[in-house]
Parts: C-alpha cells; sequence; structure tokens
C-alpha cells in the first residue's frame, strides 16, 4: 500500500497543498515549525482519524476567519492497496451556531461512497513515529491502551464498533451504579449492561491477548537487532478481567509473563466477565463505578525482565518503541496482506550509528516511508541518494 497523491486544505499550516507522492522513501526536509509533522499527521489521520496532538478535531481546522459561518479542513488521499487505486476523503466542517466555537462535523467519504468512521478504518493503514511517543512506554496505561486501540482498529474488522459499544455501555453502566449506590433500588437493572459490556468487552480482551502475542514475536525480533542481543524485549498483558484468574473463593495471584490465554473463546470469555462482575456487583454499587474490564487493563514492555516505563533509561525506552513501531508495520502487513505507510519524525536525532544502520536497513523493506529531519547529514549519503528528498517551508513542500 503506498500513497499516490495527497491534497490538504485549510489544515493546521495548510491553506492548500496538492503533492504527487513518491513511492519508497521520501526524505521531508525543513527548519522546525515548517509543517514537515503537519504533513505525517494529516496521513495519520487519513488512516485512525484521529489526532495524534490535537486534543479536538477543531483544532486541526486552518481558521482564514473565525467570523465564517462555514469553515472547511479537507484531506484527500488516492493510494494503491493491492493493485488497485482508492480514494480516501475526510471533512472536517466547522458551522459557526453562536456558541462553543460552533458545531463541528466529519464527514469521510471512500471512493466517493460516503461511509462511517467503523466502515472506513482499515482502508487505508499507516505507523507513525513521533519522539514523544515513548510515552506509550513511559506514560500511565491509557496511553497504551490509545496505542492498541488505534492499531486494532487498522486491521480488525469490528474492532472500532466494539470499542465504541463498550463506551457507551460502561457510561451507561456507572451511571447505573451511582444511581444504585445514592438511591438504592433493584440491582437486577444491571442486567442488561453486563450483557452489553461483556459482549462487547469480550471481543475487545480476545483481540488484545492475539494482537500482543503477535507483536511480541515480531518485537523480540526487531529488538534483538536493534540492540545487538544485547536485551531481551517483551510484552507483558494485564488485563482487568483475566480468563486465567482463579475460581472465586481463592486468592488471585499475579499471573506469570508468558501466561497463554489464546485459547479462549469469545464465550468464555464474556461468560468468565459476566460472573466476575456478579460477583463484584455489591462492591461497585458502593463505589459507583466498573472496576474491571478492558477500559482498565495495562501493557507493560519489559527488557530483561526490567519493567522499562518505571526504571528504563532513555536510549531503552527509544529503542524498544523503534522496535515496536517496526514491528506494528510487519504485523499490519501480516493481518491485511498490504504494507502500511510507515511515518517516522525526527526518528535518527536520538539513535546511535548502529541503531540508524539497522533502522534505514529495515526501511528499505517497506513499500513507501515518509521521513521528517532537520538535518540531512543525520542520514548515509547512499540512502539519501536512493531517496526521494524534498523541501518543506511555510506550509509548502516541493523536491529538493
Amino acid at each position: 500500500m503506498y500513497l499516490t497523491q495527497l491534497s490538504l486544505t485549510n489544515f493546521r499550516a495548510f491553506t492548500r497543498l496538492d503533492m504527487e507522492v513518491p513511492r519508497r522513501i521520501l526524505l521531508l526536509v525543513g527548519d522546525n515549525a515548517q509543517g514537515k509533522t503537519t504533513l505525517l499527521e494529516a496521513v495519520y489521520f487519513l488512516a485512525t482519524f484521529t489526532s495524534f496532538h490535537a486534543a479536538n478535531d477543531r483544532q486541526l481546522i486552518q481558521f482564514t476567519n473565525k467570523d465564517e459561518p462555514l469553515t472547511v479542513a479537507r484531506l484527500v488521499a488516492q493510494f494503491q492497496r493491492g493493485g488497485d487505486e482508492h480514494r480516501m476523503e475526510v471533512r472536517l466542517i466547522r458551522e459557526a451556531n453562536g456558541g462553543n466555537g460552533g458545531r463541528l462535523r466529519k464527514e469521510i467519504l471512500v471512493d466517493g461512497v460516503k461511509r462511517s468512521m467503523q466502515e472506513a478504518l482499515g482502508q487505508f493503514n499507516a505507523v507513525i513515529f513521533l519522539p514523544q511517543m515513548t510515552r506509550v512506554i513511559e506514560g500511565g496505561p491509557e496511553e497504551r491502551r490509545r496505542y492498541l486501540n488505534l492499531a486494532l482498529a487498522q486491521v480488525m474488522p469490528g474492532y472500532a464498533q466494539a470499542l465504541s459499544e463498550y463506551a457507551q455501555a460502561l457510561s451507561q453502566r456507572n451511571a447505573l451504579l451511582k444511581q444504585l449506590g445514592e438511591r438504592g433500588g433493584d440491582s437486577s437493572q444491571l442486567t442488561y449492561w453486563d450483557k452489553l459490556l461483556t459482549s462487547r468487552g469480550a471481543v475487545l480482551i480476545q483481540a488484545r491477548i492475539a494482537a500482543i502475542q503477535e507483536l511480541e514475536r515480531l518485537v523480540m525480533r526487531y529488538h534483538d537487532l536493534l540492540t545487538g542481543s544485547t536485551e531481551v524485549l517483551r510484552l507483558h498483558y494485564r488485563p482487568a478481567y483475566d480468563p486465567l484468574a482463579p475460581a472465586n473463593g481463592q486468592v488471585q495471584l499475579p499471573v506469570e509473563l508468558g501466561a497463554d490465554r489464546t485459547g479462549f473463546t469469545l464465550e468464555q470469555i464474556q461468560e468468565g466477565f459476566t460472573r466476575r462482575l456478579q460477583s463484584l456487583r455489591r462492591e461497585e454499587i458502593a463505589r459507583g463505578i466498573t472496576t474491571i474490564g478492558p477500559h482498565r487493563d495495562e501493557l507493560r514492555f519489559l527488557g530483561n525482565g526490567i519493567d522499562l516505563g518505571d526504571y528504563g533509561s532513555r536510549g531503552q525506552v527509544r529503542s524498544s518503541l523503534l522496535a515496536l513501531k517496526l514491528a506494528e508495520v510487519d504485523w499490519m502487513r501480516e493481518k491485511t496482506g498490504h504494507w502500511p505507510v510507515l511515518l517516522l519524525d525526527e526518528t535518527l536525532a536520538e539513535l546511535d550509528n548502529s541503531r540508524r544502520t539497522q533502522l534505514l536497513s529495515a526501511l528499505q523493506e517497506s513499500e513507501q516511508a515518509l521521513l521528517t529531519t532537520t538535518d540531512l547529514n543525520l542520514f548515509d549519503p547512499d540512502f539519501v541518494a536512493r531517496s526521494n528528498v524534498w523541501q518543506v517551508r511555510a506550509g509548502f513542500a516541493a523536491p529538493a
């Protein structure tokens, strides 16, 4: 899979951009704050329909006149997938309504046909690496859950829909728990929400179990290359509802690293999740909140058995994250049959020469990669000679 054309209108720094995107390696060179990262953000937005920078979609729209009754940001991409050409278009439409910055609508078209976000996810795939993504390892559990959700939504049909319905059921169930705790009432009212929560939650849990095991196999290989076989990287999934948890009445101990959960069916996960919710019902009513489920899952990164989120050095964290992203590229290809577009923002700046060499070698296998840099000297001259080099300046991009 690879981009052939990209068009941006009123998106961030770009009032208007139309570019034919070269295949293979594209180096985007320019000073800071010229629009290089925004280009990567736009491509990733077309894959996930969310921004890694903006708190909300309204921040992505360039307002030439904030009093305009209608402002539209538009992203359009032509791309090849399996020998066929496709077109993806996203419109962010802000309609002034006199308050709260106006009403915002998001329209998505695939090959000219309007689609919901859930229907459009997976049509175009991308993997992105940013310096601030070290928070996937060092940040809170919500960062790692978001990472898993964005990756899985691109490759697993129905995952995004299950995630959305799970969040809605969780919100309704928490509201009912709070009401029961404050005012009392019939706790059997929770049965409907329990069924909805566990049916959607089982989809998420099963998908995460499989994805983490598949990613770990690939991550270990890339990490071994990047570190010269000096460290072993493992991924430790800690589901808030664990299908391997002991039966009620037994003391629950932490499940060891490497535990195999892949044999559980959706029905088994849902049934066990339901029983666990029932056993916690009195406690959850008292607390007014759902205490277990995929919304509280955790993923930890262990280097030679040491938790990198707590004790990893800066170099260990960056190497692990880079290995994760390279593994994600291979994993998406295995799941979809197509290479995703790889987006790397200032990736070489903090890598030593050995890791740079390994990374540049790995890039040669992908169908298309877009890399940003402020310093072309960070790249091997032979690599630069084999790449397309574009200059980005003040919201414009063109061959150097």
